[in-house]
């Protein structure tokens, strides 16, 4: 029996048969988290990594995708605990590990090129920007306290094996930032998704997989549109949450 702690809860995860546990008083999942574990395209076997887990959502929904092994990094014991909760609550013991520490240094624990694919969720605002009224939780899961956006990428090229795939999900207004530094550290953008919240708006969010060691060819995507004009979700959006068939971002 796996147990809740104080302030948590078992939320199930759209209709994947799958439960995962979540508190208010910590950074729960959001949308990005689900797109990104579809926009992902995963080996069918092999060595996985996500990189700022969190609660683990994107480790558990990736286990539905690849028959490989798949593990997370987080370095707030709290959300680390919650995710192995999680992982033992779905019977995914012996398929995903969920490690505690500074994915900064997990590299002196496992070696440089292990992974055949990176996904990373990680912190979109710089350290001395937002809302400064967050509890401590929330502050590193919305700030870049425990690595910047270049230290993330740069572990993220040390840790894949050449010829691996890194996916990212941020902010546009970061996009220019992001491909230069992923092309500093020989991960070359391959393919590019923005998400609008209505096809009137403006993105805000972009959909990144970049290639180590891969030559410059950028594919832009069709955009991915949220919702109606009438508020409803859009069939591509229902379609990636519910559809029977786990439909990619």
């Amino acid at each position: 029996m796996v147990r809740l702690n104080d302030n948590e809860r078992m939320d199930d995860l759209m209709n994947a048969g799958l439960r995962l546990i979540q508190s208010d008083e910590v950074f729960s999942f959001s949308m990005d988290a689900v797109l990104l574990s579809r926009f992902a395209s995963l080996p069918r076997k092999g060595r996985i990594l996500d990189m700022c887990t969190g609660n683990g959502v994107i480790p558990i929904l990736l286990s539905q995708r690849t028959e490989g092994r798949i593990e997370g990094i987080e370095i707030q014991e709290r959300l680390a605990d919650m995710a192995r909760r999680s992982v033992q609550l779905n019977g995914l013991e012996d398929r995903v590990l969920i490690r505690t520490g500074d994915l900064r240094e997990l590299v002196q624990e496992v070696g440089a090129n292990v992974y055949d694919a990176i996904t990373v969720n990680p912190p979109y605002m710089p350290l001395q920007s937002g809302d400064q009224k967050l509890n401590q939780h929330q502050a590193m899961a919305r700030h870049e306290i425990h690595g910047s956006l270049e230290e993330i990428i740069a572990s993220a090229m040390r840790l894949l094996r050449p010829g691996g795939k890194c996916f990212m999900v941020h902010k546009p207004q970061r996009l220019g930032e992001i491909l230069s530094l992923l092309r500093q550290y020989k991960l070359e953008p391959k393919v590019l998704r923005f998400v609008h919240p209505k096809l009137t708006q403006e993105a805000n969010m972009v959909l990144i997989e970049a290639l180590r060691g891969g030559k410059p060819d950028i594919r832009l995507k069709p955009p991915l549109i949220v919702y109606e004009p009438d508020g409803r979700y859009t069939d591509e959006l229902m379609e990636i949450y519910y559809g029977n068939s786990g439909g990619e971002a």
